[in-house]
């Protein structure tokens, strides 16, 4: 589904991604863990075609297809998903007329109709109940008001309702509560399905007590430095990064 070569990519003129090579196959959920500032969110931006993160050199192809030709809108419809670490508050938007043209656009893009009214309200319903969103998150304004935790489950929602193939979810658990944390994760099990993939970006083994990855990479000073099963998330909650970070700096000495 995704394959990432040699990704080389920059901010402001400084190196963050220096060589990221990885394959996510439909089906399977990855963890990208690592200290902060090794260039997990800027992985996500470059994957979701955000204007500040400039690619160097290195490819990515989704379902076959070139990404980095792809503008944002195009990956968007493509069913690239993704979920922002802090999400914005857009004034003035209410969620349905947001949520409605968003799915419409998708279904543009796949040469279906647009829903009617009384189709798009059950299918609001509908992913509103499966992920266990209050009803008065989706009648407000896009996230205006809402608290850290109710940005995120409204992200989770719009997740269910536009039904991406490809999910990334840049920490999500971020200033979550245990109780909060554990509803976002509940919604993103429920979207699982065979042709859906999700990357998790998180600093916190915790996270991934409910959102059960098939793979966890460590990042570390731009580069995959570690990959395993979720058992190296619990070495990492076990014993910190300090012994990533000493590992790979004594290589680059050496």
């Amino acid at each position: 589904m995704l394959v990432i070569k040699d990704l080389k990519a920059a901010i402001n003129g400084k190196m963050i991604l220096k060589g990221i090579s990885l394959e996510v196959k439909a089906g399977e959920t990855h963890a990208i863990m690592g200290p902060n500032g090794s260039g997990k969110s800027t992985l996500a931006a470059v994957l979701a075609g955000r204007e500040f993160a400039r690619v160097i050199e290195g490819s990515v192809h989704y379902m076959g297809k070139n990404l980095l030709e792809m503008s944002p809108e195009d990956r968007a419809k493509e069913g690239i998903f993704l979920g922002f670490q802090y999400p914005i508050e857009i004034p003035g938007v209410s969620m349905v007329n947001f949520m409605k043209t968003a799915v419409n656009e998708h279904r543009k893009h796949k040469g279906l109709e647009p829903l009617s009214a009384s189709d798009f309200l059950k299918l609001m319903r509908e992913k509103k109940e499966l992920v266990e969103i209050d009803s008065r998150l989706a009648n407000r304004s896009v996230n205006e008001g809402f608290s850290g935790g109710e940005k995120k489950k409204n992200e989770i929602f719009q997740m269910a309702m536009l039904e991406p193939r490809l999910a990334i979810l840049d920490e999500t658990d971020s200033g979550l509560d245990i109780d909060a944390l554990r509803i976002v994760a509940k919604g993103v099990n429920k979207l699982k399905r065979p042709d859906y993939s999700a990357i998790v970006i998180t600093h916190y083994q915790r996270l991934l007590d409910y959102i059960i990855p098939d793979v966890v990479h460590v990042l570390y000073d731009g580069r995959i430095v570690r990959t395993a099963g979720k058992e190296l998330a619990l070495e990492l909650e076990e014993k910190g990064y300090d012994w990533i970070k000493k590992e790979n700096d004594n290589t680059e000495i050496s």
